[in-house]
């Protein structure tokens, strides 16, 4: 089974992706959230990936954090959930928006997402109860900067600490030097996400 890709980005078309690794080109699914994370075509890009094998062909979806591939994983556990719908959650919702929703029981978070009724937005809530990740980290997307790693997800878990989405703490924490301590990563993305 495929856990990881890591190559260069060749193609991006919503939701779907062409990484070349070692001159073999593999297609993977990906929520928007990973999407807008995304480097530019022809950069190296690393995606974890969940391996789906079926009766009709294998499928892969790429992820840009461990805790967005087990909510999807955690999603897929639930009667009636498939992948579309599970990459069309992500995509509407960052992990930390979710579990808040689901904390909240806010089914009206959920029903905001197209393919989504009022029936299983109470069912994803009731099934989510407890099981998925606390914490929004881990960045594993490559895209330079303070967010690949170590400061980078202190820098990026404080920021959505603070209320900001996933997106908008990707956005402020892709450009800064990765040799800034956390405190000061922390003063330069407030900076930047102020400007917005």
């Amino acid at each position: 089974m495929i856990g990881r890709l890591s190559g260069l980005l060749i193609e991006k078309n919503p939701p779907q992706l062409l990484v070349d690794v070692g001159g073999v080109g593999y297609e993977v699914d990906v929520p928007m959230s990973t999407f807008y994370s995304l480097p530019a075509l022809g950069e190296p890009v690393t995606l974890l990936i969940h391996h789906a094998v079926r009766e009709d062909g294998q499928f892969l979806y790429g992820f840009g954090t461990a805790d967005e591939r087990a909510a999807f994983r955690q999603l897929l556990k639930i009667s009636g959930v498939g992948a579309r719908i599970a990459l069309a959650v992500l995509s509407g919702l960052s992990v930390a928006d979710l579990h808040g929703a689901v904390a909240r029981q806010e089914s009206g978070r959920l029903t905001k997402i197209p393919g989504i009724g009022k029936k299983t937005a109470e069912r994803l809530l009731l099934e989510l109860k407890g099981k998925l990740p606390t914490v929004a980290g881990g960045v594993a997307v490559t895209t330079g900067g303070v967010a690949d790693g170590g400061q980078g997800d202190d820098v990026l878990n404080a920021l959505l600490a603070l209320g900001y989405s996933e997106k908008e703490a990707l956005v402020a924490t892709r450009g800064l030097p990765p040799d800034l301590s956390a405190s000061e990563g922390i003063r330069q993305a407030l900076r930047i996400l102020a400007r917005f």
